[in-house]
């Protein structure tokens, strides 16, 4: 079912221009995992396999891009972080990494060759050979704001905002540089674009957002546009009231979840000149649907950014469990 050249047509929607075939362009993860025969632990513990595995889910299902992701914890693993590897579930962090001003004095600089960030850029060299002209690979980063969240979990980093936003600050801006290197590293195992994922910052307001998300994404990405790299913000959840402070991230592509409007986003990214993608709902629009209910949801969406710089997605990642027969549906409709 492949296509030829997808690469070529998703870089045409980066630029900002319509494409003739719409690309397609679904996040999976566990998905891949469970098609090549993989349990979690392996997918997310070894970049070979998880490149192979994107790369088989390219070929059976005519995939446009895809992507080196697995989990958030590639950083704080390195950090010295204690990760935890369930067999059918992400890695996680056992206890926090960080707790107070003297363990971000502590925190070294780790080599995004080696360790858990060595293996994702090993991962993504082995995609962007592997898929060549056929798809555009994309390398993966968490955000300098999901990274903080991450190691210091949630619920203690969000509390930092307020009771120290100072300490918030000097974690962010420490986190920042080994985020960028860790891209860099990426793009330099031959990836042309990077993922960039700042879920966390879908929970915060529009004031909380422009003070410690917001410029730390923009540090990342103008690191990596320095570099000739191309980047999609991913952050899950409802963005509807983050929208016009993201586009002042600058990045190249946009990932609008199910949980926002679709004409909102079209109107919102269609007069940036912005390429986005999304909005289909992956539960009711995929895991739980029928195919002909997934090739009509896939269809309206077309039809709404018709002669926009859009791809076809579903808003977050797809569920493992998803069918076949919906799958194909989803990809066969541009």
């Amino acid at each position: 079912m492949q296509r030829a050249d997808g690469r070529g047509r998703c870089l045409e929607a980066l630029k900002g221009n319509a494409a003739g075939r719409v690309p397609v362009f679904p996040l999976l993860m566990s998905f891949a995992a469970e098609r090549h025969g993989l349990t979690y632990r392996q997918f997310a513990s070894d970049g070979a396999a998880l490149a192979e595995a994107q790369l088989s889910a390219m070929e059976r299902f005519g995939l446009d891009a895809v992507t080196a992701c697995s989990d958030a914890f590639r950083l704080s693993a390195d950090y010295g972080g204690d990760i935890v590897f369930p067999e059918t579930t992400p890695p996680f962090l056992a206890t926090p990494l960080i707790r107070s001003e003297a363990d971000v004095a502590r925190l070294g600089t780790p080599d995004p060759t080696a360790g858990r960030m060595g293996d994702r850029v090993n991962a993504a060299r082995a995609l962007a050979k592997g898929a060549g002209e056929r798809a555009l690979a994309f390398g993966w980063v968490d955000m300098p704001f999901a990274e903080a969240c991450s190691a210091c979990g949630l619920g203690e980093f969000m509390l930092w905002l307020c009771d120290a936003p100072a300490l918030a600050h000097r974690l962010l801006e420490k986190i920042t540089g080994d985020v960028i290197r860790f891209a860099l590293a990426q793009l330099e195992a031959g990836c042309l674009a990077i993922g960039a994922g700042d879920a966390a910052a879908s929970l915060v307001s529009p004031e909380m957002y422009r003070a410690f998300a917001l410029p730390y994404e923009r540090q990342v990405i103008r690191a990596i546009h320095d570099a000739k790299g191309l980047v999609k913000l991913h952050i899950c959840g409802n963005t509807t009231a983050l929208m016009d402070d993201m586009l002042a991230a600058d990045a190249d592509l946009y990932n609008v979840d199910h949980l926002v409007d679709f004409d909102t986003a079209r109107t919102t990214y269609g007069k940036a000149g912005k390429a986005f993608k999304g909005n289909i709902d992956p539960v009711e629009d995929m895991l739980r649907a029928t195919p002909e209910h997934c090739r009509a949801k896939s269809l309206a969406c077309l039809a709404a950014a018709h002669g926009l710089p859009y791809m076809l997605s579903p808003g977050c990642e797809v569920p493992a469990a998803t069918p076949d027969a919906v799958m194909h549906a989803f990809c066969s409709a541009p």
